[in-house]
């Protein structure tokens, strides 16, 4: 399933969507104690999601007769709208066009953004960075986080090499400790597609990475998340970048110096991972720090960071 966080123009609260195809179904109306948010369906577990794929008409026959927890599977209550309204049948969900809404963060109220720096060899010697040895980790702050089709501003007198990374958000389904590689995927709840846009001249004037990535608007998440079921393999995943109509970055994530798993398995040895983190996987090579000329972000640029199997975002740029 996918689901975006989404506006109907004018308003200003997210609600819950799932998104089909060139359609939106806004939990909210077809279910009476839906989700507020994907943080909010994360923590209810495997058999919240049960719940909302059976209320679109999308569970598989043994998930929606129930669970091991619930063994009546979601009750009619559950699924009902308020008082009032006509149940609509599976043929007849409310749809709303996604080309006509807003789309908030992918991923709102994350319990922690964990950044992985240097995890491609091609961007780590680019950057003249060391990727071979201990992994690079750092946080992003969260009012870094943004929306597909925002636009991202920032100071000119503060920073004048601004650059794009695109990035494989991984979002962790429930609590992490001590986990194996073997089983790390297990723990992943679904994916999403990251921008970490870097202010390079703060980075490599600081000795820690989370300032010059977490300016408002630095890190655009979206359009969507996807469950981990349609994304058999993460390291089986093109991405690509485009800015102002020019192919920047293009790459395949099987080229991490380090896997999803083995991230997942790493970050959980120190330190619990909670359900709803977000995990930004590192950035393949052709940032346009290393290029000759060097090419950053402008004002007036819009680049597009795209992961196969997820979606394309986008991002609109002004310097002020």
């Amino acid at each position: 399933m996918r689901f975006a966080h989404l506006r109907v123009d004018g308003q200003t609260i997210p609600r819950l969507a799932v998104v089909d195809g060139e359609s939106a179904i806004f939990l909210d109306e077809i279910m009476r104690r839906a989700p507020r948010d994907l943080q909010d369906l994360i923590e209810q577990g495997p058999e919240g999601l049960a719940r909302v794929r059976a209320a679109v008409g999308e569970a598989d026959p043994s998930t929606a007769a129930g669970t091991a927890d619930d063994p009546r599977g979601p009750s009619v209550d559950e699924l009902a709208p308020e008082p009032g309204a006509d149940a609509p049948s599976a043929g007849a969900l409310p749809r709303h066009r996604v080309a006509d809404l807003r789309h908030s963060s992918a991923v709102l109220r994350p319990a922690q953004v964990i950044a992985i720096g240097a995890n491609y060899a091609a961007h780590a010697s680019e950057l003249k960075l060391r990727s071979e040895t201990a992994m690079t980790i750092f946080s992003l702050w969260p009012n870094s986080l943004t929306a597909h089709g925002a636009t991202t501003t920032w100071p000119a007198d503060l920073t004048q090499q601004v650059d794009y990374e695109a990035e494989l958000g991984v979002i962790i389904g429930r609590p992490a400790r001590g986990v194996h590689t073997r089983d790390a995927l297990d723990y992943v709840w679904g994916y999403t597609v990251v921008n970490d846009i870097t202010a390079r001249d703060i980075q490599f004037s600081e000795a820690q990475w989370s300032r010059c990535k977490s300016f408002d608007g630095f890190t655009p998440t979206g359009p969507v998340v996807v469950t981990a079921d349609e994304i058999p393999d993460p390291q089986n995943l093109w991405l690509t970048t485009n800015l102002d109509g020019s192919i920047m970055q293009d790459a395949s994530t099987a080229e991490m110096v380090r896997s999803v798993a083995e991230i997942i398995s790493l970050l959980s040895r120190s330190a619990t991972i909670p359900a709803g983190t977000l995990i930004s996987t590192g950035s393949p090579g052709g940032a346009g720090y290393s290029r000759k000329p060097p090419v950053f972000l402008r004002d007036g640029s819009t680049v597009t960071v795209s992961v196969e199997g997820i979606g394309s975002l986008t991002t609109h740029c002004r310097v002020i």
